[in-house]
């Protein structure tokens, strides 16, 4: 996306790294299609202001700078107010406009007078248009914004058509693993915004690489990195075979994330201890269409200690996770069944029979984190929710057996995860 802003070497300058003594570099722009200035924030501006954000929403984003004369783009600060600009500026677009926008403020302090300074919002691009401010749609016209012709609607419509279509063709695995029907709990993260068309440097790569790796070394796990053609592949080694199906995150260019995490399933020598604890009937096993049985603990400690590096990787690149939309993907889990020699679980066995995936391969539907519902999400959190729901445990239930049954798994998990 543009930026008014260059660093040293004339790169563009990401909202986060701008300083005060960046804003001389307004004085060669001229106010367009994707800049903005006010020299206040006036009770007038403060009206005009959620048609401006929309109308950047609507077109190709962009910024919007408080405190600079558009005329001779002069610095004119503006008062540190009590309440955090973000939040004034946040207030004004929810209660103006429709969805939301994603917007980025800061107030760039002056070094001299650290109760004055200049606002400065960035306005991304918009994915789900079109952006309606007071009922009206409006779009970028050169330097103003202005109402949207019908055409106009019709093409910010297919554009959000388009975006959820692509949001949807993401969420499908892209990892090849060699064995035959695995059992699989995938998560894919969609970095929502505008991807860029170019690909990312060499020494964006390495950050990514480098911030992923020290992720998995507060998780306390090894990884193997391949490289693809659009993306880097994480693997957690195997020590006997590279070829046994282990864990795998893939990430892209744009910090679009896929997770694959292989179930664990009970091993020959404690195979026939799950199937007496689980009361099933041993003629049918060693024939054709076989029971298969998954640890639970070792699969969710499994499921969320991976989620948890996304967490991890996400919290040191700071990313908002409002930029992403998440979704979930059972593979080849139909019918696999739980085991766990927790005492909690055999009971609840013998009186209202094993946990099992009862559904066929599925693809749960997309969600949208900045949406206001997910302030508090964490990846760690929303993985072991779902492959707890997946199996039929009863997450949230009144009856307090089953409340501390997934009490009793989760503390199991979480020894088998150390």
């Amino acid at each position: 996306m543009f930026s008014p802003f260059k660093d040293a070497q004339g790169s563009p300058k990401a909202l986060v790294d701008v300083t005060y003594d960046d804003l001389e570099q307004l004085k060669d722009l001229e106010e367009g299609y994707v800049l903005e200035f006010k020299r206040s924030l006036s009770p007038t501006v403060q009206k005009k202001l959620p048609k401006i954000i929309a109308s950047f929403a609507n077109s190709a984003g962009g910024w919007l700078v408080i405190g600079i004369a558009d005329d001779d783009k002069s610095i004119c600060p503006v008062p540190r107010l009590g309440a955090d600009y973000s939040q004034i500026i946040g207030e004004l677009c929810r209660r103006h406009i429709s969805p939301a926008p994603r917007i980025d403020v800061r107030f760039l302090t002056r070094p001299d007078t650290p109760d004055e300074g200049v606002i400065v919002v960035q306005v991304l691009e918009g994915d789900f248009p079109p952006y309606v401010a007071d009922g009206v749609v409006d779009v970028r016209e050169g330097s103003t914004s202005g109402p949207a012709a019908s055409s106009a609607l019709v093409e910010l419509y297919g554009k959000a058509t388009r975006r959820r279509l692509e949001v949807r063709e993401f969420c499908r695995r892209t990892v090849f693993f060699a064995a035959d029907n695995l059992p699989l709990f995938n998560l894919y993260v969609f970095r929502m915004g505008r991807r860029s068309a170019e690909p990312p440097t060499r020494a964006e790569l390495n950050a990514h690489a480098a911030a992923m790796r020290g992720a998995f070394r507060r998780q306390r796990l090894a990884c193997r990195v391949h490289h693809a053609h659009d993306s880097l592949i994480f693997s957690v080694p195997a020590r006997d075979d590279p070829r046994t199906p282990h864990s795998t995150i893939e990430l892209f260019g744009d910090e679009s994330i896929k997770l694959s995490v292989p179930v664990v399933l009970v091993e020959a020598e404690r195979y026939d201890q799950a199937i007496c604890d689980l009361g099933i009937d041993t003629a049918m096993v060693g024939v054709p269409g076989s029971p298969r049985i998954m640890s639970a603990q070792d699969t969710l400690a499994r499921v969320t200690r991976m989620a948890s590096i996304l967490d991890r990787y996400v919290r040191a690149r700071g990313i908002p996770w409002q930029q992403y939309a998440v979704a979930y993907e059972l593979e080849n889990l139909a019918g696999v069944i739980l085991w766990s020699d927790e005492p909690l679980y055999l009971d609840y066995v013998r009186e209202r029979g094993p946990l099992f995936c009862a559904t066929t391969d599925c693809l749960s539907r997309v969600r949208y984190l900045d949406d206001g519902a997910h302030d508090s999400f964490r990846a760690r959190q929303f993985a072991g929710s779902h492959f707890f729901e997946a199996c039929g445990l009863p997450l949230g239930s009144p009856d307090e057996r089953d409340n501390a049954l997934v009490d009793a798994l989760l503390r199991t998990a979480h020894g088998a995860a150390r």
